[in-house]
């Protein structure tokens, strides 16, 4: 029996870089095994024998590690963090990630405030931010080739969030 000529870790990354660009929108098995040219029961286990995850539980804990980072860095409500990351449902997301990280969300959230560190971004700042073609940053631009890209994308001529213009 011959190889294969292209290894199946190939197609499986095609797959968990599907995942990692799109965790926030419904994934289900059948998208992620045509990302990998599999079917779905082989997708699974061919994920799982390559990575030591169902691609399920790959998914879920990219949301929760996704929350975290806003939990610590944004001032958004644990509701706007859970439909921001793909959760459906704030009991489910909170008890996945009670189950993860092993406190709720919101004491996490404490737990970092009380530690220090950065004061948390505002919400509405992040959420504009974030915007592909908000904030006089074109679509699809190639922020950091252009002049001046070391202070950011332009908000609209504010510099700062406390509403500070040019």
């Amino acid at each position: 029996m011959t190889a294969p000529a292209v290894p199946n870790v190939f197609h499986l990354r095609r797959a968990r870089d599907l995942i990692d660009r799109r965790f926030a929108e419904p994934l289900d098995l059948d998208a992620m095994a045509a990302a990998a040219g599999f079917s779905r029961c082989h997708f699974a286990r061919a994920f799982r024998a390559a990575y030591g995850e169902t691609p399920g539980t790959y998914l879920t804990r990219r949301r929760i590690e996704r929350a975290k980072d806003l939990l610590r860095a944004a001032n958004l409500t644990v509701t706007e963090i859970c439909h921001l990351v793909g959760f459906a449902s704030l009991g489910s997301f909170s008890s996945t990630f009670s189950d993860l990280v092993g406190c709720a969300p919101t004491e996490y959230r404490r737990r970092t405030l009380a530690r220090g560190g950065p004061p948390p971004i505002p919400g509405c700042f992040l959420m504009a931010w974030s915007r592909p073609g908000v904030g006089g940053v074109p679509a699809g631009s190639a922020i950091g080739e252009k002049p001046g890209a070391a202070d950011g994308p332009s908000l609209g001529g504010i510099d700062h969030p406390t509403g500070r213009t040019r």
